[in-house]
């Protein structure tokens, strides 16, 4: 998604995440605007029938006289994401790539974060971690994400590295995030090694796994035997996609890779969400958000 279609865009993402904001609110993870837990605030004197448990005896000691602690409730939630940039994410027939659908979602999911008031950080990564932010509040810090998120695609090359670094962005999140928080995974997935790190954060967290796919995943075009090259594994293969055969494993493979992500997904404590490149990502989210009510 380049600047200028970005900027023609800008009003409509922005009113589409105000919509998705209040879903977020009202939806599966309600619970977590209600306090995530209590943060020292002030010491007032002591009054009879306080909890005598409360009493600061360091701040009594100076003073001569009474005085307790008092707590108010942590109200801002906390967002994390992690997108995918790997080359498998940019592969595509259709006019759509997955890591174009995943950029446009951690927009209005950003922008939503970012009307609700929340902390928000992220890691990027392709065979390496790009960018890493921890959460924090603040307008700047969101626009500081969406900025990077616009720039994706215009890393220079000698920057992008193959392979999908998945695994690692998994046990950075976890080391970042310093209190239960909202974390979403935009990725194919399509990688070894990041269960057992996400099953860690689903434990602490809310995870909600996005698992980006695109139509030629369940069926491929049929346009003969064809050499297809894997740009992360750097194997070449020939399919011969007009083959009935071919076509109904390559159709079934999908199918249980896709109930194998949301039984294991499920199994652990995290939310999976299939995102198509041809899905409306902020149908498909509000619609997720509102099931979970």
């Amino acid at each position: 998604m380049n600047t200028n279609l970005l900027a023609k865009r800008a009003s409509s993402l922005h009113l589409a995440a105000i919509s998705l904001a209040e879903n977020l609110r009202n939806g599966a993870f309600k619970s977590l605007y209600r306090g995530q837990g209590i943060e020292f605030s002030d010491v007032r004197e002591y009054q009879p029938f306080d909890n005598v448990r409360a009493i600061d005896w360091n701040v009594t000691a100076r003073m001569g006289r009474a005085f307790i602690k008092q707590y108010e409730e942590e109200k801002e939630l906390s967002v994390f994401f992690i997108l995918d940039c790997s080359s498998s994410m940019k592969a595509h027939f259709s006019s759509k790539s997955k890591l174009s659908q995943a950029q446009e979602t951690a927009m209005l999911l950003l922008l939503a974060s970012e009307h609700n008031s929340s902390q928000v950080g992220a890691v990027f990564f392709d065979g390496k971690i790009q960018f890493s932010a921890e959460p924090k509040a603040g307008k700047s810090k969101a626009m500081t994400i969406f900025s990077r998120l616009d720039k994706i695609d215009s890393l220079p090359n000698e920057e992008k590295v193959n392979g999908s670094a998945l695994t690692n962005a998994i046990i950075g999140a976890e080391k970042l995030l310093k209190k239960r928080s909202l974390v979403f995974i935009l990725s194919d997935f399509r990688v070894s090694g990041w269960e057992k790190p996400f099953a860690r954060l689903a434990q602490k967290n809310d995870v909600v796994a996005l698992k980006i796919t695109s139509p030629e995943d369940e069926k491929i075009p049929e346009i003969g035997t064809v050499p297809f090259f894997d740009n992360e594994s750097k194997k070449t293969s020939l399919f011969p996609t007009n083959s009935k055969g071919f076509q109904n494993e390559w159709q079934e493979a999908e199918i249980n890779r896709r109930e194998a992500f949301k039984d294991f997904c499920t199994k652990h404590g995290g939310y999976p969400v299939i995102l198509s490149t041809e899905d409306d990502s902020v149908q498909v989210l509000s619609r997720f958000f509102k099931s979970k009510f």
